[in-house]
């Protein structure tokens, strides 16, 4: 197997990205630009539809992996995005192992899975089917991610689905299930998360974090996460303008 994103994630390397969410592809280059091991491609959240998508991929999948975040655990949602070429996917809500078992099983050509058969840009829209159809069960990587409490309740059966590379945690998501939104500090909230990051390390299952700062993701990052998300490209915008225009007004 090459030296190639699933490759590294499975092998707890820490890989660092940062989400985008702006349906252009120039916002995506300039990120790739930045250092980056991967960029975190919001399909969930915001206004990139399919075609923004592929123009990201476009853009910048040669240069930095592109992991696609798909807006539900849908087979047609995960065979699109990774037909365009997408280095893997993000599913979001995967709550129970049976949800997780599907994600995977989707993801994956048969006899691994029952990933449907297309020609597209993954493909070399038909000219590299067979090159890509031979490495893809073993290259594509599969992130679930844990963002609400029966999540926490389901995680051990979680990690022993066969396929899954990766849990993200998504704390703002997590904290809204428990009726407190936002309020990642809360002992409740923690406890969620505590149990995840338990369950997790004692199966050697890599661990990913979502948070809109350094000092966000610094905590988890100290205790072995190594999948981590780390700001968001509006953010980037914002902040790096309101910096300016309080410097311009002394």
């Amino acid at each position: 197997m090459t030296d190639n994103f699933r490759t590294r994630l499975k092998r707890g390397e820490r890989l660092l990205g940062t989400m985008v969410t702006l349906p252009t592809a120039s916002t995506a280059e300039i990120l790739a630009d930045a250092g980056f091991d991967w960029l975190f491609i919001d399909g969930e959240h915001g206004p990139l539809d399919t075609g923004d998508i592929l123009g990201i991929l476009q853009a910048v999948s040669h240069r930095i992996a592109c992991i696609v975040r798909v807006p539900a655990c849908d087979e047609v949602a995960i065979k699109k995005v990774l037909d365009l070429g997408a280095a893997g996917i993000v599913a979001p809500q995967v709550n129970t192992a049976e949800q997780a078992a599907d994600v995977v099983h989707y993801a994956r050509y048969a006899p691994e899975g029952s990933r449907g058969v297309g020609l597209a840009r993954a493909h070399g829209y038909g000219f590299r089917f067979a090159e890509y159809v031979a490495s893809a069960n073993a290259e594509v990587s599969v992130i679930v991610q844990a963002e609400h409490r029966t999540a926490v309740d389901n995680i051990e059966s979680i990690v022993k689905i066969p396929g899954v590379d990766a849990v993200l945690l998504g704390p703002y998501d997590l904290s809204a299930s428990y009726g407190k939104m936002g309020q990642i500090s809360d002992p409740e909230v923690l406890a969620g998360i505590n149990r995840v990051t338990q369950t997790c390390q004692t199966s050697q299952m890599p661990l990913g974090y979502f948070g809109i700062s350094f000092d966000a993701v610094k905590p988890w990052i100290d205790q072995g996460y190594s999948l981590i998300v780390a700001g968001v490209d509006v953010l980037f915008l914002g902040n790096g303008a309101r910096r300016m225009m309080k410097d311009l007004r002394g």
